[in-house]
């Protein structure tokens, strides 16, 4: 079993900065997996923007309509889920992370259950475990893409929001 931690000194607007960024040489599918959430963190700015980001992180498999919809019933006016996954998130602090953001990928021994293919973890500190992402490596090229975000489903509510807190 292994984790990879990123940093990430910005937080891209668009898909120019997402493919400037040092992690995008999407060799692994930690990378994948970080700049997968890294893109969904200004969703409720510009939803439009994340599923650019998305796009291109899927590879050839761009994001469906359907996709699009679950994403964005799961983050509309609930956009602390993403940023929980990064360090110094908490339900006490309305998830805000620490500057620079910082976020651990990890696997399992079930991560790679067949060739081209991880199922990598992610830990929000509003859930009480490792949430998945998956990922689909394409053997011509050696890039990981991002094949289902299986990490938004509910957590705790901040603190703020809170009517029993």
């Amino acid at each position: 079993m292994g984790a990879q931690t990123f940093t990430f000194f910005t937080i891209p607007s668009n898909v120019d900065e997402l493919k400037a960024m040092p992690e995008f040489q999407i060799d692994t599918p930690y990378k994948t997996a970080a700049l997968s959430l890294v893109a969904l963190l200004n969703f409720e700015a510009n939803p439009d923007a994340s599923f650019a980001m998305l796009d291109v992180l899927k590879g050839p498999a761009p994001t469906t309509p359907y996709e699009k919809q679950f994403i964005t019933e799961r983050l509309k006016g609930k956009g602390y889920k993403v940023s929980s996954f990064f360090q110094g998130a908490t339900p006490e602090n309305g998830y805000v992370a620490s500057s620079p953001l910082t976020i651990t990928v990890s696997d399992n021994p079930y991560s790679f259950p067949e060739e081209n293919w991880a199922v990598m973890f992610v830990t929000s500190s509003g859930a009480d475990s490792p949430r998945q992402i998956k990922l689909r490596k394409k053997p011509s090229t050696g890039e990981w893409f991002l094949n289902e975000l299986q990490c938004l489903s509910d957590i705790r509510v901040p603190v703020a929001e809170d009517p029993w807190a």
